[in-house]
């Protein structure tokens, strides 16, 4: 496997910025994503499952990814796939949350 998602041993990327005291979540969406797919892994989708969707995001997409906006990438692609979710209905509420943000 060589992808974005494989970068072990590669050198030229840059320094790792290392957050003192950092939080465990940034933000509340973050815990949110944890606990759908934590959820998930132990009732529908296996880990490898879920960390080969991770692998298949675009690899410009998962480079400019947080680690939680990948979680959530692969989340969301194991649910349309499975057909539970459509890529509308997951867009229709993207859109929903945003307007209840303003």
């Amino acid at each position: 496997m060589n992808g974005p998602h494989d970068l072990g041993g590669m050198q030229g990327l840059g320094a790792i910025p290392i957050e003192e005291n950092e939080p465990v979540f940034h933000s509340a969406w973050e815990a949110k994503v944890f606990a759908m797919s934590f959820a998930t892994f132990s009732t529908f989708f296996p880990v490898d499952e879920t960390r080969h969707a991770a692998e298949r995001i675009p690899a410009g997409e998962y480079l400019s990814a947080s680690y939680y906006e990948r979680w959530l990438a692969a989340l969301e692609l194991l649910l349309t796939e499975h057909g539970w979710l459509t890529p509308a209905e997951i867009e229709d509420r993207i859109t929903h949350l945003r307007q209840t943000e303003s």
